[in-house]
């Protein structure tokens, strides 16, 4: 098992034992990177929700999940600052409802990068196109668009790079 995939393991059982049991339905995901963990749970749909047209059922979807969110807020920004204190990261939160994801919170993170003419001359496009405010937000659009189209490419390079971590861990230490 990765370094990662055990620190996740551990949050995922942290935050299971620390959030009420009546929150969400089935086990929580949770996320983890260098700056951020990210808690997703999954709330049971409204009963209310069926039967109904698709704009009734999206407006009670997302009336329940914003019910929730008012509900627990000084609740998760409690947990969600023990957390950080004992894990040293951030803590986002989402809710999954009715085949709809929401994220509560994230983190901007900034990131360096450098970029050639033409690199630049795309999210310049992208800007003066209206499609982003900014050569960040057409930065951030180009990775959503490209993780969104090659999502089965990121989870395979994902597999291999954790069968590296643990060949890796498996080998002589220095």
């Amino acid at each position: 098992m990765s370094t990662n995939e055990a620190a996740a393991e551990e949050l995922r059982g942290w935050f299971s034992g620390r959030l009420p049991e009546d929150w969400f339905e089935g086990r929580i995901e949770v996320v983890l990177d260098r700056e951020e963990v990210s808690v997703v749970g999954r709330l049971p749909e409204p009963e209310a929700a069926a039967g109904v047209s698709g704009a009734e059922r999206a407006a009670l979807v997302a009336g329940h999940v914003q019910r929730f969110r008012a509900d627990t807020r000084d609740e998760r920004i409690a947990i969600a600052r023990e957390a950080e204190r004992r894990f040293g990261h951030k803590v986002s939160w989402g809710v999954e409802c009715g085949g709809e994801r929401e994220m509560f919170t994230t983190l901007s993170v900034p990131v360096m990068t450098r970029l050639r003419q033409p690199e630049r001359r795309v999210l310049d496009t992208l800007v003066e196109a209206g499609v982003a405010r900014s050569r960040s937000d057409a930065l951030a659009w180009c990775v959503r668009l490209v993780g969104r189209n090659t999502d089965e490419w990121l989870t395979e390079l994902r597999a291999a790079l954790e069968h590296v971590e643990r060949a890796r861990a498996a080998g002589p230490k220095p």
